[in-house]
């Protein structure tokens, strides 16, 4: 049976199981009039850690099919539940026929589909039409003057590159195994490995990042930010309590990988909040004047799930890149063929 064929039956596995559970899980995060009134009088709590801090530990999935942005279709903050699973059944159902059957794309998605975690694992379900809730258009800000003109600059870049098939450094740092969103700052889901495991240990939280198996390790002792002459692909974080809320700044970008176009200026404000025994709000706003006219927020459920992470070792048998750049080499001896024998009629 080919990995397509799985991959479809996967798929409408995913379409069945969204459609019987979206409507009870949107009727839990509708409590009844007596659960309000409950939950009114005694707001839950989270656990605490041995020093007295609330307990985020654990392992933790940030999966959803909500995007980043608003569509432009769409003129409305929520979904309700029927709309939701409407979406959710599209776009998985998309997933299946991510490429053109026959072309060179479709042999990497092939064997990668069956393994998405969206057809087999936990979805972070929510109503929103995007993840952005400030605006409250839900897109981003619009460009400023300088972000324009990186962006121009960016682009015409890449079209100078000549193609992302001539050298490794033209493909994305992600095919190059050198570093993936999941991790961010801010961390977003991506089609599979979203998943993470926070450890908490007196004056440091530890998230271990699923996708290329990366660690954040953030210090709580108030230390200052590295030298601005400093700088990381991930940044330099910095976290806080405030009340029930770990709070983690993040400053001292490389600009090497750009996240939505920002600039290494760009300072990130992530919360984490845990709501529910098996749910935390994590909320992030983006702060980057050399990128957009004002700063911008967004909000993600983050699902409770079952551990453990196992490492993701990018490169181990991945031939991928390898074969690409054969493949480029193979078209221009082919090109070259043809122009010489061009010439010499």
């Amino acid at each position: 049976m080919s990995h397509r064929v799985l991959a479809r039956m996967s798929v409408a596995g995913l379409v069945l199981a969204v459609v019987s559970i979206v409507p009870a899980f949107l009727t839990a995060q509708a409590p009844s009039p007596a659960a309000r009134s409950r939950s009114q009088a005694k707001p839950w709590t989270a656990p605490r850690t041995p020093d007295g801090q609330p307990d985020l530990q654990g392992f933790w999935t940030n999966t959803t099919y909500v995007p980043l942005e608003r569509p432009k279709n769409v003129n409305k903050e929520f979904y309700t539940k029927e709309e939701m699973a409407e979406v959710i059944k599209r776009a998985a159902a998309a997933e299946s026929e991510q490429t053109e059957p026959g072309t060179i794309p479709d042999v990497h998605y092939d064997f990668t589909q069956f393994g998405l975690d969206r057809s087999q694992g936990t979805l972070a379900l929510n109503l929103r039409t995007s993840l952005i809730v400030d605006p409250t258009d839900g897109r981003m800000p619009p460009l400023s003057t300088e972000g324009q003109k990186r962006a121009a600059a960016r682009a015409e870049a890449r079209k100078q590159a000549g193609g992302p098939f001539d050298a490794a450094q033209n493909q994305p740092l992600s095919v190059r195994c050198i570093i993936m969103d999941r991790i961010g700052p801010p961390m977003l889901a991506g089609a599979y490995n979203n998943n993470y495991q926070i450890v908490q240990v007196p004056g440091y939280v530890m998230i271990l990042v699923e996708m290329i198996h990366d660690v954040r390790v953030i210090p709580l002792d108030g230390r200052p930010h590295l030298p601005s002459q400093v700088r990381q692909w991930t940044g330099s974080y910095r976290g806080r309590w405030e009340g029930e809320t770990l709070v983690v700044e993040t400053t001292n970008f490389n600009g090497k990988n750009p996240f939505q176009g920002s600039s290494e200026n760009m300072r990130l404000i992530e919360r984490f909040t845990r709501v529910d025994e098996n749910t935390m709000r994590y909320q992030f706003t983006v702060d980057d004047p050399s990128t957009w006219t004002k700063p911008w927020s967004a909000e993600v459920p983050w699902a409770k799930t079952n551990g453990p992470l196992f490492e993701h070792a990018c490169h181990e048998g991945n031939y991928g890149l390898a074969n690409i750049l054969a493949g480029a080499r193979v078209e221009e001896k082919r090109a070259a063929g043809a122009a010489t024998k061009a010439t010499s009629k």
